[in-house]
């Protein structure tokens, strides 16, 4: 397939299949039409033989070039795929051009230390789960390293300690370098409220920005509700990709808590149920 996107990528071949397409014709007259030269066609019809999309038809003095379709249908179906493959996930885009805008807006106005001190955030979600269950997924580390990070990122340290002044840290990397923020727990009400600060770090260790989170788990009659509220501080200048964001971050990762809430408290149903069950 490689070989014949290949050699589709030239003009001069893809004009050749195009009148190809249309009936057989001789080299002579496809060099007429297309304007090159007789040897330039022959080489060009050649590439396009060497990858089976064209077969020639030596008719005494005259070789007369016709079109495969197959190795073109099989083209089409990879293309066709690429094309759905692509709309299926083209939200993903969207977040990165919704990322870029507010790049583009917040660079506008990070003209000076603090410029984001007190810019406010709220994220609400409804978990099927029991808020024990996602009191856990919170602090227990390996539950909280399994959604704690947007998509393509990998978790290296992450821990959020349940109790006043219990160390908050996480760290992720992806190909292109490591993050890391640390702080402090300073409310720790099981299973209902945590509220902590959360300051992310620049190469040289020292603080872009402080986020103040305070999250509330709440009983609802299907799970539970979760409401996290996050206001900023300490910003600098350079922490416009940080502040940027943060919106479409912490959606993204609140996304992850729901698929692992449900899926984790989906199998732990089912382990309960098998245990219920007689043997």
């Amino acid at each position: 397939m490689d070989r014949i996107a290949s050699a589709l990528g030239d003009a001069a071949r893809w004009h050749i299949m195009e009148l190809l397409a249309e009936r057989p014709r001789s080299v002579g007259e496809l060099a007429e039409l297309t304007g090159l030269r007789q040897p330039q066609t022959t080489k060009h019809l050649q590439t396009l033989a060497r990858v089976d999309l064209v077969t020639v038809f030596p008719l005494g003095q005259r070789r007369v070039y016709a079109v495969e379709a197959a190795p073109l249908a099989a083209l089409a179906r990879r293309l066709r795929e690429l094309v759905e493959a692509t709309e299926a996930h083209g939200s993903e885009r969207d977040v990165i051009a919704r990322y870029r805008a507010a790049i583009d807006a917040d660079s506008a106005v990070a003209d000076r230390q603090r410029w984001a001190d007190g810019r406010a955030f709220s994220f609400e979600r409804v978990l099927p789960a029991p808020r024990e269950f996602v009191w856990r997924h919170w602090v227990d580390p390996d539950l909280l390293a399994s959604w704690w990070a947007p998509p393509s990122m990998t978790i290296t340290d992450c821990a959020l300690e349940p109790r006043a002044g219990g160390r908050v840290v996480l760290e992720y990397r992806d190909a292109e370098g490591r993050y890391r923020s640390e702080g402090k727990v300073h409310t720790a009400s099981k299973p209902e409220r945590l509220a902590f600060d959360l300051s992310v770090l620049d190469a040289s260790g020292a603080i872009s920005f402080s986020g103040h989170y305070d999250l509330t788990l709440t009983a609802t009659r299907n799970g539970t509700r979760l409401r996290l509220g996050l206001r900023i501080t300490d910003t600098t200048v350079g922490a416009v990709p940080y502040i940027a964001g943060i919106e479409t971050g912490w959606g993204q990762v609140l996304d992850n808590l729901a698929d692992a809430v449900g899926a984790s408290h989906g199998t732990t149903k089912a382990r309960t149920k098998g245990k219920e069950s007689p043997s």
